[in-house]
């Protein structure tokens, strides 16, 4: 019988919290306002991370918290009793780069541990050191195929988790130091700013010659060989993406998980279904999409340039907040709405159900012309709505609107 992987989900704030949870995740990954990678996320205080948990727990979703980022001795401060405030809130693992923050897990709690994929494990004799210090999984750097992964499983015997999807490092596994260079911001310590995800002018014998994207990578998409993947006996697959938006991170979640559920329920996937998710997916702001090093190793074309951005031809427009069956959604406006538009409830299983924004009305159920960001409206019932789930707009049919 095929072993279905675990879906994990990036949350990089309370909403989109509920957006990986309600769209699909099996699991989720955070971080606390110290000792992770991504500064610049809304992050959870310790407060927000105890509501978390027991929110993801009652919803049947694991939670692992980020504690990856590479540490000097002053930033071990108060790691101890952090480490034992996670275990006490039952947090499900956490995720470690450095061997010390590693050994202060294992010295102050029972917790399990994931090896980040900043640790650059790609090997399998890699993979047996860690295990043999108390690491229950391992997220494979970004530069092994299915195939080493297979293999690194098997020879190791320890859990595997890989990235299927999202933003790639130009660097092994994120061990870059450009943004130390050009801004004063460590990588290694939460501080990265993408520098290598700008246009740079390339000069040699004195002259500019051109301008280019050189070292900025093409976006990972591997929803075609998560068959390959399960069959690899890969035990969790991974989505990039803490810093993206809530949109993205329910579309992302819904697709993968629906493909597979598809596994589970049928043992394969059809032609069908993922060239269904794999248009779904193109729906997202994305840049063009490759398979990184899934197959073989990543070559030139794996390369992005400014020609193959795809911007989004869908905007999130309205959260649901409320639904009385029958009646109406209450939904809070995110961005502007018009009677004219014709919009999509982005429900948390099957198709996207059109939603007409005609009858649209504020509260006290006056009918209204249009709504502006941060307001409350009532939008038509739809069969099987549900708190959360997002309303959608196609970008090309608001350009038609207002044009």
């Amino acid at each position: 019988m095929l072993k279905i992987p675990e879906l994990v989900a990036p949350a990089g704030s309370p909403l989109k919290l509920k957006m990986a949870v309600f769209y699909g995740a099996d699991a989720v990954y955070l971080a606390g306002k110290r000792f992770g990678l991504r500064t610049a996320a809304e992050n959870f205080t310790n407060t927000e991370l105890c509501e978390a948990c027991s929110f993801a727990h009652d919803n049947g979703v694991r939670v692992y918290v980020a504690l990856n980022g590479f540490l000097h001795d002053k930033d071990m401060c108060d790691l101890d009793e952090y480490v034992r405030f996670l275990e006490k809130i039952k947090v499900d693992a956490v995720i470690v780069s450095d061997i010390g923050v590693l050994r202060a897990v294992r010295d102050n709690s029972a917790l399990n541990i994931h090896l980040s994929t900043q640790n650059t494990c790609l090997n399998m004799e890699s993979a047996k050191f860690w295990k043999d210090l108390g690491v229950k999984r391992i997220v494979l750097g970004r530069e092994v195929s299915i195939l080493e992964a297979k293999r690194i499983r098997e020879m190791a015997v320890v859990e595997i988790e890989m990235f299927v999807h999202g933003s790639m490092c130009m660097s092994y596994s994120g061990n870059c130091t450009i943004s130390n260079y050009t801004f004063g911001r460590d990588s290694n310590r939460g501080g990265c700013k993408h520098s290598c995800r700008f246009e740079y002018d390339i000069e040699w014998g004195g002259k500019k010659r051109r301008s280019d994207f050189f070292m900025s990578s093409k976006d990972l998409m591997a929803a075609e060989y998560l068959e390959d993947l399960a069959k690899a006996g890969i035990d969790a697959v991974k989505i990039e993406g803490r810093m993206k938006t809530p949109y993205y991170l329910g579309t992302v979640c819904k697709t993968y998980s629906e493909l597979l559920c598809e596994m589970r329920e049928h043992g394969y996937l059809s032609l069908e279904k993922i060239s269904s998710a794999t248009k779904e997916l193109r729906k997202i702001s994305h840049r063009d999409y490759c398979t990184g090093n899934l197959l073989e190793k990543a070559s030139a074309d794996s390369i992005f340039n400014e020609r193959e951005m795809i911007k989004s031809s869908f905007e999130i427009v309205a959260i649901v907040f409320e639904v009385k069956i029958g009646e109406y959604m209450l939904a809070q406006v995110k961005n502007g709405i018009k009677k004219e538009d014709e919009l999509e409830l982005l429900l948390f299983k099957g198709k996207p159900k059109k939603v007409f924004a005609g009858d649209m009305k504020n509260v006290l159920d006056e009918p209204l012309e249009s709504a502006r960001p941060g307001i409350l409206v009532k939008l038509p019932y739809v069969h099987g709505a549900g708190k959360w789930n997002l309303l959608r707009r196609s970008v090309s049919c608001l350009q038609e609107i207002n044009g």
